[in-house]
């Protein structure tokens, strides 16, 4: 085997150490440095990626704080909206019921007196009524006029005897 005679040794050596030699070149100054600027430009991306993401991450917190902010200023002033149409409505409410009150209370006073008066005129027309109807009555019965008068008075006498029963006098 001509690796293992030492006459070869020696260009074995020259050839593997220049072969050797120019690898290690190549490598060191052409690919090695393309890789780790490959790996560096990787690695900074990846860095501005964490970096974008982070501030992205933030704009989103911040926004999303917004939001809530936005939000619960919303219901607050929803509420408040609310509570000023109910208390208006209210008002209104309030107002037009004691106007109603006020028409009921004068309907009650004007019926009242009504009431009051024809009470007062009621006797009278009662009377006016059993005058006459006992004077038909008594013409149809004897068949002959009677003085209306006299019938007058015995209606009379017989309203001031009941009279307090039923007028409460």
């Amino acid at each position: 085997m001509p690796q293992l005679n030492p006459e070869f040794w020696i260009s074995q050596i020259f050839w593997l150490s220049l072969t050797f030699g120019i690898l290690y070149v190549v490598l060191s100054k052409i690919i090695l440095p393309k890789i780790s600027a490959n790996l560096e430009l990787r690695k900074s991306q990846i860095q501005e990626n964490i970096e974008a993401a982070e501030k992205h991450r933030e704009s989103s917190e911040s926004k999303l704080k917004e939001y809530d902010e936005i939000i619960l200023k919303s219901k607050l002033e929803a509420k408040n909206i609310f509570k000023t149409a109910r208390e208006r409505a209210l008002k209104d409410i309030n107002s037009k019921k004691e106007i109603l009150d006020k028409q009921i209370d004068e309907e009650i006073k004007k019926a009242e007196k009504e009431i009051e008066i024809l009470k007062k005129n009621a006797p009278e027309k009662i009377n006016k009524i059993a005058i006459e109807t006992s004077s038909e009555l008594v013409k149809t019965l004897i068949g002959a006029e009677v003085n209306n008068s006299s019938i007058s008075a015995i209606v009379d006498d017989l309203s001031q005897k009941n009279g307090d029963k039923y007028y409460g006098n």
